[in-house]
């Protein structure tokens, strides 16, 4: 066991719930600290002029500027710290251009506990390997703890393509939906929907509460990040 500093992490994140949640995901990793949250850019860039961060957890999206113009700005001020980009996005000349500001990995929406844990201890273990390579297979395998080994792993059953519309179709809906609700917008059955949505309750993205009616048992009403 090493005594070195925990690697410190600004969540900037403009959705409220979701900042929350990536801030606990972060304290459940050890060597991992999160030393504030930032929901515009003009907060997160009032937060690192005050405070050190090693690691910034940057949604794209902010409702003031794109998290690459957000990352350009900081390197030509002279802000170091690393970037993990969590985005929606799929758009591949995203992707590359953030190579060049930074990012060392990219996360996308909806993610995981598990999935943000393997990233961050893959950043961890690129930034305790020090010292001069002896050749190319040193250099390669510094570079390998970046790389994930394939997509993290949802529960048995579950698709990310499917997760994604479940959780957009519950976005969508601020008063929150039924399974029988979500299977009708999503297009799936409703065990199914119920699945996925059980899933993000457990995960902590979505809430649930009975909805009573006037006969019958109640079913229950989906809300997203209404738990948080």
């Amino acid at each position: 066991m090493t005594d070195a500093p925990p690697i410190r992490v600004l969540v900037v994140e403009d959705d409220p719930v979701a900042a929350d949640a990536h801030v606990m995901y972060v304290g459940r990793v050890p060597g991992f600290v999160a030393v504030g949250t930032a929901h515009t850019g003009a907060e997160a860039r009032r937060l690192l002029d005050r405070t050190p961060v090693d690691l910034l957890l940057l949604d794209l999206h902010l409702p003031d500027v794109h998290g690459l113009q957000f990352a350009r700005s900081l390197r030509a001020a002279g802000h170091l710290a690393d970037v993990i980009a969590v985005t929606s996005a799929r758009d591949l000349t995203v992707v590359r251009e953030g190579v060049s500001l930074g990012v060392v990995q990219y996360v996308l929406k909806p993610f995981t506990f598990a999935t943000l844990r393997d990233r961050l201890m893959r950043y961890a273990e690129f930034r305790t390997a020090a010292g001069e390579a002896s050749g190319q297979a040193d250099v390669d395998r510094a570079l390998a703890a970046l790389r994930a080994p394939g997509p993290a792993a949802l529960p048995k059953g579950l698709s990310a393509p499917t997760l994604e519309r479940v959780t957009a179709a519950l976005r969508d809906h601020p008063a929150g939906l039924t399974a029988t609700g979500i299977a009708e917008a999503v297009g799936i059955s409703r065990i199914t929907a119920r699945r996925y949505l059980e899933h993000l309750v457990h995960t902590g993205r979505a809430a649930r509460s009975p909805q009573y009616g006037t006969v019958g048992r109640p079913e229950l009403q989906y809300r997203w990040g209404a738990g948080q």
